[in-house]
């Protein structure tokens, strides 16, 4: 699957901070009873290397990809623990060459028109767009869709379930990504049918 393939899999990608390798597979089975087919889960913590690898062993079924990818260090040690996609917070001709060499599935992230054509010169035609509220939100969005119209979005940072829908209105919007379905309460109690409630909620925003 390319990544257009893989974020048509769902309306919503769950971005999460794994603070405990133990809880990943209970939240992912969480997520996947609810119908959320895709998980991006961030290498802010030393457990998210360890969940991915988890989780791409132990529940095929779920499409885990790996988030705030910086490097081209980051961007391998993601792939060899067994990602499927890779998210970046940003946009680097060095992260596009290493995720062409990979032929892992990339979605960088871009705030400016600037960044989409240094995107697009690397031959990508999906991104993201982040951090989504704080750079304009869906006005900006919208502005995009004339002068690159054959780009697709997933936007993420201030998305949350109030303001998801004006978002998968857009044309050029394939899905958005949030942090709400995996509250830290939830997690922190072990509280899954919580979090597998919020997954089953995400149906509403189309």
């Amino acid at each position: 699957m390319n990544i257009r393939d893989i974020l048509a899999l769902g309306k919503v990608v769950p971005v999460i901070v794994i603070n405990k390798e133990q809880d990943a597979l209970p939240m992912a089975e969480a997520l996947l009873a609810g119908g959320v087919k895709t998980m991006e889960i961030t290498l802010r913590t030393e457990a998210g290397l360890k969940a991915i690898n988890k989780l791409s062993q132990s529940l095929p079924e779920m499409i885990v990809g790996a988030g705030t990818v910086i490097t081209s260090d980051d961007y391998k040690r993601a792939v060899d623990a067994g990602s499927q996609f890779i998210v970046s917070p940003g946009f680097s001709e060095t992260l596009a060459t290493t995720a062409a060499q990979n032929k892992v599935p990339f979605l960088p992230g871009i705030a400016t028109g600037s960044d989409i054509v240094r995107a697009m010169q690397c031959g990508l035609d999906t991104l993201k767009f982040f951090p989504a509220e704080a750079n304009g939100g869906t006005p900006v969005l919208s502005a995009f869709k004339g002068p690159f119209p054959n780009i697709k979005f997933c936007p993420t940072g201030g998305v949350n379930p109030q303001n998801a829908k004006d978002y998968l209105q857009l044309e050029n919007v394939l899905c958005v990504g949030g942090s709400w379905l995996t509250p830290n309460n939830a997690v922190s109690n072990g509280d899954w049918s919580a979090i597998q409630d919020l997954a089953v909620a995400t149906a509403t925003l189309v």
